[in-house]
């Protein structure tokens, strides 16, 4: 695999205008009750990045599936393997703590249809789509035990996107969870990932575009899409456990360049409001780079 150069993430002076956006961020930081709140923005179309405590780390949840997934399509860009390769479906892995086995309870994943294939095979390129459409965490452990973290860990080593990405383990690990073995990410570090695979540049702009399309499938709306406009399509990944709720994907309008938004939360597992605080960023930020400056 060729070597890339990530996408460089420059900081500029700051316009009043973006300071504006910088306080709207704030006021909804204070309002909703999170804990922390990190967004990263990259626009296409105008150029204006923003990076609001986006250096900031935060337990990954399902969005270290992003990573995943470039693993695997690194994996298919050497020969190493095919979208059609066939995985054997189990249900028993081992924890990176002394390797004692665990499984992946079917009623605390959100797709039925791997559990529902154990014993049986499945394509990678079938359980790379529910990885990310449905967040199955059983189909993203058979693609790390295909793999392995070291081979994923390699590949962001290798574009030069390991920056702000800890990929430590597997998904439902309790064991490492209770001594605090955790994949992180920083709202920078899935930009990185989501600028180069927007531009085709990872891999293929062939290869590119699968893995755009596999975002684009996402089932969960309740955060980025959920106030932008029907027009809007969004390929993107959720993830969310009890203290954190995280959306990261590229935003397509109409006669306008795409723009790439991460938004991650932490949280006290007993307040609300996650899904309705993302979604107010994700307006603000829609406005804000689609209302003409004259308006306001």
């Amino acid at each position: 695999m060729t070597k890339r150069e990530a996408p460089v993430l420059g900081a500029t002076a700051i316009t009043p205008r973006e300071r504006t956006l910088r306080h709207q961020i704030e006021k909804i930081e204070k309002e909703s009750g999170a804990t922390a709140i990190a967004v990263a923005l990259r626009d296409f179309e105008s150029g204006l990045e923003l990076h609001y405590h986006a250096d900031r780390w935060f337990h990954a949840a399902s969005t270290i599936k992003v990573p995943i997934l470039l693993g695997v399509f690194a994996a298919i860009d050497r020969g190493e393997l095919l979208p059609h390769s066939r995985v054997h479906v189990r249900n028993r892995f081992l924890s990176v703590v002394e390797n004692i086995p665990f499984r992946v309870e079917s009623g605390r994943d959100s797709n039925s249809a791997v559990h529902n294939a154990i014993g049986k095979m499945m394509r990678v390129d079938e359980l790379a789509y529910h990885m990310i459409t449905t967040s199955s965490n059983l189909a993203t452990n058979l693609l790390l035990g295909v793999m392995g973290t070291d081979a994923v860990n390699e590949t962001l080593k290798e574009l030069h996107l390991d920056k702000g990405i800890e990929l430590r383990r597997g998904v439902e690990d309790e064991l490492a969870f209770e001594k605090r073995i955790n994949n992180m990410v920083t709202a920078d570090g899935l930009l990185r990932i989501l600028v180069m695979l927007a531009e085709g540049k990872a891999f293929s702009p062939g290869l590119c575009r699968r893995m755009m399309d596999i975002l684009h499938g996402q089932e969960f709306n309740q955060g980025i899409p959920a106030r932008l406009p029907k027009v809007a399509r969004v390929a993107h990944k959720t993830g969310e456990i009890s203290t954190v709720a995280h959306d990261a994907g590229v935003v397509y309008l109409p006669k306008r360049k795409p723009y790439v938004l991460v938004i991650l939360t932490e949280w006290d597992p007993a307040v609300a409001g996650r899904s309705r605080t993302i979604a107010a960023i994700s307006h603000t930020i829609y406005e804000y780079l689609t209302l003409d400056p004259l308006d306001e």
